[in-house]
């Protein structure tokens, strides 16, 4: 079993570079006579009192976090919205043939880095480990820029997250839409009840469900999310075997997977509505997807950033362990459900089709939730729209503890604060935890950034939770 340097772990003091000149025969560089010189008794009692005054708080996590916990932060942190939302957008792209492939190439891509950053932060399990091994083994202004950037990315999606949530409630088909597919007469699918309700009621709602759920233990945050992360699977299988059945039911088998649809699409339309065919357009249809699909793995880093407060790190190397298995469930789950729904829907549906909308902000333009439609599946999809809200929620909860670790371990960081007064004042009530140890000041810090979620009233909201994700 590899053992971590100490060398890489201890920091270097003042003090322990004297003694150790000592303990090698050597003279200390200014030798004082202390008992003496009474300056010296009194610059002495002025360095221990940081000492002192920090001795009043902790700063420290608690591992709390067993293995179990730690998967299951990590696969409800990937699983929220982007797969269920956005999975018709990459079918749309690529077709249905290219579509499951987009997953499995981006998920390899994505486990090759995460396979390496679980090693390391098996072998060094130290906070915010996104930035401190760039710190450590490339750059300090790296690590740094990288310390910064990440947690800025995470507090956006928190404000994504419940933006989301906030349009997921105005549910609604058009009749004339229901019509083309004989769905039963009779029956809408609209949530009337939250149609005309005010998106600030629901964005208020969540932000302090949020923020209440972040503010327990860890070892309570890690049991919820333990089931949350359950269920959520549970769901993606039974998703999965829905469209099988469905399939099988309807016996429409690979038919859209062949002329006058296709393994792939017939081309690609530019962002100024300008459409293209032959080979460039379907290699740019496919870059496209592949990037479009990258939002839905967003997650995997969660892995590293729990080892502070993971306490079976020293008996089970449980971090390199969990990234092997989130890795695994991902691209397994992504690409089998791509595939199977990608045989119930032509990638060429109205629903696909329509780049006016945001599918992030309407279930309506879900893949998952089309195919239900159009077998003539009566209440699935509004069961499924509501478990969408459900995994947004979850969502919301790990980007918000994601981002209250980061900004925690940057503030054990004073190199990256600057040296103004303010600064450093937040700097040391950022670094601060409860008893418990969760580092309150630094998830109320970051849940505040959840507040840009209330751009949800604007009248363009579509364009708002682009914008959102684009700047995450």
């Amino acid at each position: 079993m590899l053992r971590r340097p100490s060398s890489l772990l201890q920091p270097h003091s003042s003090r322990a570079s004297a003694s150790s000149n000592q303990s090698l025969g050597m003279e200390p560089d200014n030798p004082v006579d202390d008992a003496g010189d009474p300056t010296a008794i009194g610059m002495e009692a002025l360095n221990d009192a940081p000492q002192q005054i920090q001795a009043e708080y902790s700063t420290e996590l608690k591992p709390e976090l067993r293995e179990r916990h730690t998967n299951m932060i990590a696969f409800s942190a990937t699983v929220g919205i982007g797969f269920f939302l956005q999975a018709g957008r990459v079918t749309y792209l690529a077709g249905p043939g290219l579509a499951w492939i987009a997953y499995i190439l981006m998920g390899t891509a994505i486990w090759s880095a995460m396979a390496s950053l679980g090693e390391m932060t098996a072998l060094f399990p130290v906070k915010g480990a996104v930035f401190e091994f760039p710190r450590r083994f490339v750059d300090a202004g790296i690590g740094y820029a990288c310390g910064w950037m990440s947690w800025f990315s995470w507090v956006v999606i928190i404000a994504a997250e419940v933006t989301a949530i906030a349009h997921l409630f105005q549910f609604k088909f058009e009749p004339s839409y229901l019509r083309q597919f004989d769905y039963p007469p009779g029956y809408n699918i609209d949530w009337k009840s939250t149609e005309n309700t005010s998106p600030a009621i629901f964005v208020t709602l969540w932000l302090l469900f949020i923020l209440a759920i972040n503010l327990l233990r860890v070892r309570w945050y890690g049991e919820i999310e333990y089931w949350i992360g359950v269920t959520k699977m549970l769901f993606f299988v039974g998703l999965i075997l829905f469209n099988m059945i469905n399939n099988a039911r309807t016996r429409t088998y690979f038919k859209y997977y062949q002329a006058p649809y296709g393994f792939e699409s017939k081309g690609f339309t530019s962002s100024r509505g300008v459409f293209h065919s032959g080979g460039p357009a379907h290699f740019a249809a496919m870059g496209t997807a592949m990037i479009v699909s990258i939002f839905s793995m967003i997650g995997f880093e969660a892995v590293s950033i729990t080892a502070p407060e993971n306490k079976d790190l020293e008996k089970r190397e449980n971090i390199k362990l969990a990234t092997r298995k989130i890795s695994l469930r991902i691209i397994l789950l992504y690409s089998l459900g791509a595939f199977v729904v990608g045989l119930n829907v032509p990638y060429d549906d109205p629903q696909l089709s329509d780049t006016s909308v945001s599918a992030l902000t309407n279930g309506a333009h879900s893949i998952f939730v089309v195919a239900a439609v159009r077998d003539g599946v009566k209440g699935f999809p509004s069961f499924f729209n509501g478990f969408f809200i459900f995994s947004a929620t979850s969502a919301g909860l790990n980007s918000l503890y994601i981002s209250s670790r980061l900004l925690h371990a940057l503030a054990n960081t004073p190199e990256v604060w600057p040296s103004w007064y303010i600064a450093q004042s937040l700097q040391r009530r950022l670094k601060r935890t409860s008893d418990s140890g969760v580092p309150r000041a630094a998830v109320l810090a970051s849940w505040l950034f959840g507040w840009l979620g209330m751009l949800a009233t604007a009248a363009n909201t579509s364009q708002v939770c682009i914008l959102l994700i684009q700047n995450s």
